[in-house]
């Protein structure tokens, strides 16, 4: 009998985990929404990614299902100077991320 047994990215609690990517569009760049994402993620003790795309941020983050649902909440209104128009997320596989980091492209 084969089961199937969807990937994991933490072999401690597997259920409580998963990779986002997230997509913001919007006046947010020049707005430091890339640094108060670091923050916000960071603090939530989420692993990841942030970057500036052509006219929209792009976040990629991993952890527990809570942390994640807030930094989304988060998202729809960003930091202050913001003018966050939509955000998309995506459920999806990728390595395991060591820490939160800003990607400058």
């Amino acid at each position: 009998m084969y089961l199937y047994r969807k990937p994991t990215i933490n072999n401690d609690n597997p259920e409580l985990m998963k990779t986002v990517r997230i997509t913001v569009t919007g006046k947010v760049q020049g707005v430091s929404f890339r640094a108060n994402t670091k923050e916000v993620a960071e603090s939530l003790g989420l692993k990841g990614e942030v970057m500036n795309k052509n006219d929209f941020v792009e976040i990629v983050a991993q952890g527990e299902n809570g942390a994640i649902d807030k930094l989304i909440e988060w998202c729809h209104h960003g930091p202050e100077k913001a003018q966050v128009k939509s955000v998309n997320v995506e459920i999806i596989a990728y390595p395991v991320f060591k820490k939160f980091s800003i990607v400058r492209i």
